[in-house]
């Protein structure tokens, strides 16, 4: 049975929609990974970030994208934060807020 795939707040879906088309197509085939290995799905696609938070890598000739998400119980993934990078290190404002939302999602 598959991974359900859901976003924190729709914002953070029309982020994603808003990226470069080429980060888009990458992301739509990783989340398609996602949804059918879950937590098994690994380095170059996906990346653990520590307390329960990951990292979808999508990347295109435009740009690399970042999409942070956690799992809950019940075979769901919920994607809580989305941008593209500008720097080689991921922005530490980014990081707090994924970590943040993570713990509304954790915690209610």
């Amino acid at each position: 049975m598959p991974f359900e795939v859901s976003y924190f707040h729709e914002r953070v879906l029309a982020e994603i929609e808003s990226w470069p088309v080429d980060v888009l197509a990458d992301y739509a085939r990783l989340v398609e990974l996602l949804a059918e290995h879950g937590p098994s799905l690994q380095l170059p696609h996906s990346r653990a970030m520590g307390e329960g938070l990951f990292e979808l890598r999508p990347r295109g000739r435009s740009g690399i994208g970042r999409a942070f998400y956690c799992f809950l119980v019940g075979k769901r993934v919920v994607v809580l934060h989305a941008f593209v990078k500008k720097t080689q290190q991921t922005p530490e404002r980014d990081l707090k807020l994924a970590r943040k939302r993570l713990k509304e999602v954790q915690h209610g």
